[in-house]
């Protein structure tokens, strides 16, 4: 976005509504996905519309990838998929201009081959158009999929290595003008999640987006988000949520935030990304909403090394400076983490998600309210699904500074590293003396005998 008469790029903020619906024990099931749709639904109320009363500010979902339903459109593509889930899905916009269109693609092409993955091929989101405004439509991207082949690297290095393919790309392709418009936009790449999302009305997402219709999308997480627009232009790579993160509120510390970041920059340093972090920015993206740049520092804390609860502590800390009654050791960490980031201060409430756990948080002063609530049948989220659960077995509200978050595990390796970390764990002080006595009690029947 640039300047254009009174509006000035650096005042963007947001407004918005964040949902997120998750199953508890990570079990995936197409009702996760169409529950999430439904609180999108019920937020109706967040989004905002223009001159065009079928063009909305924007909605989105964030799931789990359905590694079944992309499996089988691989084969029915003629990809030659890997037999284990080594792969990855890109949801990318593209320019409407078939030449601006093709040079994207080869620069993203490019620069996964010389990352050393592969590139399987490309699906075409199914869409209908006949679920979008005029104004949408007119300035509506080419949706895009790009399947690619993890090779030689970790499962651990998975996201990390999509993250600096991302970034090369956005900057090759800003550098060469490429696409001039500013159509290419990646609203996910990962191999655990994926983001439907675009310049529309919360009921026309399921509509516009076909694959949102099939039963194999399933997930065990649903993050949504409508988005409410204020002193923003709308577009469609602006829709939420981002990749790691569904904002609703505004960041009114950000020109700070990004003045310190810039500071920082020849102090940026980590082992884990290969060719080092110069080549990787600008970070945070200029002339983007601040919802959009707190994504970004989101994802360069997370991986390079931090859990996703710790960034956001790290970004969105509690009032703790003067607080007696928080415990020493946490005001620890927060003084701590004020010294390698400044907080992004602002009403806010976030709900956050990398595939494996869902959480959500306010801001320190607690001015966008939240609720949550957990059902007797393993699900979680807030109060909009109350109506679809059978029955509410605990609720409350999100406290200023504080989160709620659950973990969800995929597979068996999961499952068997979590009954090995029961094996290692030291056992009670009584289980010890009653398992030493069982075995003397053995030792003395073998001897009797």
């Amino acid at each position: 976005m640039v300047r254009q008469g009174l509006y000035e790029p650096s005042t963007e903020r947001d407004a918005c509504g964040t949902g997120f619906v998750a199953h508890i024990k990570g079990e995936r099931s197409r009702d996760i996905v169409d529950q999430g749709l439904e609180v999108l639904r019920r937020l109706s109320h967040r989004a905002a519309c223009g001159a065009d009363p079928e063009t909305g500010d924007g909605a989105g979902i964030l799931i789990q990838l359905p590694e079944k339903f992309f499996r089988q459109e691989g084969v029915r593509l003629g990809f030659d998929l890997p037999a284990n889930r080594r792969f990855a899905i890109g949801q990318i916009f593209l320019p409407q201009d078939r030449q601006q269109r093709a040079a994207c693609e080869q620069i993203l092409e490019d620069v996964i081959h010389e990352e050393g993955q592969r590139v399987l091929g490309w699906r075409d989101v199914p869409i209908d158009t006949a679920h979008v405004g005029r104004v949408a439509r007119d300035v509506m991207p080419v949706f895009r999929q790009v399947y690619i082949r993890l090779r030689r690297v970790p499962p651990s290095a998975w996201e990390r290595t999509l993250y600096v393919i991302r970034k090369l790309a956005e900057n090759r392709i800003r550098e060469r003008q490429a696409d001039p418009s500013g159509y290419f936009h990646v609203a996910s790449m990962s191999a655990e999640t994926v983001v439907y999302k675009g310049l529309l009305l919360p009921r026309q997402l399921p509509q516009f987006f076909l694959d949102l219709r099939s039963p194999e999308v399933v997930s065990a997480i649903a993050v949504v988000h409508s988005r409410f627009s204020t002193n923003t232009f709308p577009t469609w790579d602006l829709a939420q949520p981002f990749r790691y993160i569904a904002h609703n509120g505004e960041i009114n510390t950000l020109r700070g935030n990004g003045n310190w970041m810039q500071a920082r920059k020849s102090q940026l340093k980590s082992a884990k990304f290969q060719g080092g972090l110069d080549r990787l920015f600008p970070i945070i993206v200029p002339d983007k909403s601040d919802s959009a740049q707190f994504d970004n520092m989101v994802e360069l804390i997370t991986l390079g090394g931090r859990t996703l609860p710790h960034a956001m502590m790290m970004m969105i800390p509690e009032a703790w400076e003067g607080n007696n009654a928080m415990d020493e050791e946490r005001r620890n960490f927060y003084r701590y983490a004020t010294s390698l980031v400044e907080p992004w201060d602002g009403p806010a409430a976030i709900v956050f998600s990398d595939g494996t756990l869902v959480g959500a948080t306010l801001d320190r002063n607690g001015l966008r309210p939240a609720r949550w609530l957990v059902t007797t049948d393993d699900r979680v989220g807030d109060r909009r699904r109350r109506r679809a659960a059978r029955a509410r077995a605990r609720e409350g509200a999100l406290e200023a500074g504080h989160d709620v978050r659950r973990r969800h595990r995929r597979g068996p390796h999961h499952r068997r590293r979590r009954a090995q970390a029961r094996r290692r764990r030291p056992l009670p002080v009584r289980q010890v003396a009653r398992s030493q006595r069982l075995r003397d009690a053995r030792v003395r029947r073998r001897r009797g005998a």
